[in-house]
């Protein structure tokens, strides 16, 4: 097995923060994806969670007025040592931002008496150019920062398979919020479906949609699950794991390995599931088939 061949200097990740917005349904557990629209620089058409990249004006924020929990103890749950405290209440900041301009949901809870809770002007203001940060003041609200739960920290590999550049996100998860519609912003992202994380694996493995790999194992992670609290409840009970993908190549076919495999450099595992995917005809795939992404 030959190293594919990276750059001398690899570009360094841009921070990021991503949301996994989850519901109850009659079927059973829902999340929320939108298509990427197919014009964009990166990703183009693929299904992902809300997110992007951290704005210098998220680190700035007056964390104290609006959000609902002290920086230094978002620092504490994101649980790295290097990072420091406006850095880390800002990913929180983006990850929610980002969530309500591109899904128009709102986490926020009242901070005046004159609070006003309406996610469509919140998002219409922040649309217009105004900072997130002067909208929230605006309609005296707090962001809700203890409804959501790191869950895991994705780096993209030193050279990347389906993105042109890279990123270190931190993934949030969340309930969505009750009576707010979600929907697609018809310009970053063209579409937005709640669907069943194994019914969302059954459309990419029969190539209706288009996942890369942080949403594939995402998905056959909250698979394991049955409700909207389990998967919060497992969240909040650990550190958030990191994972920055290695590969290698074998006989022309491109393997993602992921913590805990035998060719990855850190031993101990970080997901369920299988510790590798092989890109194979377009397709991320499991090395033992399909159904290895859920046992």
């Amino acid at each position: 097995m030959q190293p594919i061949p990276i750059p001398a200097v690899p570009e360094t990740p841009l921070a990021a923060a991503s949301m996994v917005l989850l519901r109850e349904a009659p079927t059973g557990l829902e999340v929320l994806l939108l298509r990427r629209n197919a014009k964009a620089s990166n990703m183009p058409g693929l299904y992902v969670f809300p997110g992007g990249k951290l704005d210098a004006a998220d680190q700035t924020l007056d964390a104290a007025a609006r959000l609902d929990q002290p920086a230094a103890t978002l620092q504490a749950s994101l649980n790295e040592p290097d990072l420091d405290a406006p850095t880390a209440a800002g990913l929180y900041m983006a990850a929610l931002r980002e969530t309500l301009e591109e899904c128009g949901l709102l986490l926020a809870e009242p901070a005046g008496a004159q609070a006003s809770l309406d996610a469509p002007r919140a998002r219409a203001l922040l649309r217009a150019g105004q900072p997130f940060a002067e909208v929230l003041a605006a309609l005296q609200l707090r962001l809700q920062t203890r409804q959501i739960a790191p869950w895991s920290r994705w780096i993209t590999p030193r050279s990347p398979t389906v993105s042109t550049r890279r990123f270190d996100t931190r993934f949030f998860i969340a309930q969505a919020p009750a009576g707010q519609t979600a929907r697609h912003d018809d310009e970053e992202t063209t579409d937005s479906v709640w669907v069943g994380p194994r019914a969302a694996l059954d459309q990419y493995q029969a190539g209706s949609i288009d996942l890369a790999p942080p949403q594939i194992m995402g998905l056959a992670h909250l698979s394991r699950h049955a409700s909207v609290r389990s998967v919060l409840d497992e969240a909040r009970r650990q550190h958030p794991p990191c994972i920055l993908p290695e590969h290698f190549d074998r006989d022309g076919t491109r393997v993602l390995c992921y913590p805990g495999d035998e060719n990855h450099s850190v031993a101990k595992r970080a997901l369920p599931g299988p510790t590798r995917l092989l890109h194979v005809r377009g397709q991320f795939v499991p090395e033992d088939g399909f159904e290895a992404l859920f046992t």
